[in-house]
């Protein structure tokens, strides 16, 4: 079975991490919870730093969720949240999505969230989703689709931040306008009965658009992103700074707005 070819863009710098860590189940997997029982047992593909881990446990205990990520450092970053938290009902593992080693029909929740737009081949992602999932059970995957973000006021440098965002993306095999995909990404992996629906993340109040603008402005200047934008032609180091500026221009500004679009699915598996 293929491994994953797409590089994974952002990284795990501080930057990314502060924006992983602020995701809960309830901000970023609320189409989800009113599916969850008590018992069932989860696999959390992407886990990240495992804030929305710890959730989905907290939800399911006494059954367990298996966490698994691409990248075994951030794991322990997992293992510290769920350790605060007291959670005994979580293990981890090292996993490549294209090729889970794990056996047919293992779980009654699959669920991954920001994992389809960084990976090589997110049919076959979805495929083998669908065989560790149970008869019965779901499939749940959220996206967010760049090409539907949407700001107030105008900064200019942001269309440029946008449109190299997304041509460094695709030149690292991802697909950043995965949100509008996930439907038919699903239907050809063979899904049948799928459940679609749309949410946004909003970024208004003054704390709110600090926290968003600081942590794009350093991820443009500082992450594995910065880097691939480098590296890869896409961008100088010069540019990067004009955007980060741009950044920081829209987050002081008093009636800034940022909304961030995602697909979701739930697949029940047959």
């Amino acid at each position: 079975m293929p491994k994953e070819t797409a590089v994974y863009t952002h990284g795990h710098h501080e930057s990314v991490l502060r924006s992983h860590r602020w995701r809960t189940a309830a901000n970023s997997a609320a189409y989800l919870v009113p599916e969850l029982r008590p018992g069932d047992e989860v696999l959390d593909v992407g886990c990240g730093p495992g804030t929305i881990t710890a959730d989905l446990a907290a939800l399911v205990a006494p059954g367990t969720v298996t966490a698994v990520d691409a990248a075994a450092d951030v794991l322990d970053r997992a293992r510290e949240v769920v350790a605060a938290r007291a959670l005994l009902n979580v293990r981890f593992a090292v996993a490549d999505v294209h090729a889970l080693d794990f056996p047919d029909d293992s779980f009654d929740v699959v669920h991954a969230h920001q994992v389809l737009q960084h990976v090589g081949d997110p049919v076959l992602a979805l495929r083998e989703m669908r065989r560790v999932c149970r008869p019965g059970g779901i499939v749940a995957v959220r996206d967010s689709d760049y090409g539907a973000f949407a700001w107030y006021p105008e900064v200019p440098v942001l269309d440029d931040w946008l449109a190299l965002y997304r041509r460094v993306a695709r030149a690292n095999g991802g697909e950043p306008d995965a949100g509008r995909r996930l439907y038919s990404w699903a239907r050809r992996a063979g899904f049948t009965e799928v459940t679609a629906t749309a949410s946004a993340w909003c970024f208004v109040t003054p704390r709110e658009r600090e926290w968003w603008s600081g942590l794009w402005a350093d991820r443009t200047t500082a992450s594995a992103y910065a880097a691939l934008a480098v590296e890869g032609g896409h961008a100088q180091p010069g540019h990067l700074a004009d955007i980060a500026a741009g950044w920081h221009e829209w987050g002081r500004q008093d009636d800034g707005w940022f909304m961030v679009p995602h697909g979701e699915l739930l697949c029940r598996v047959r």
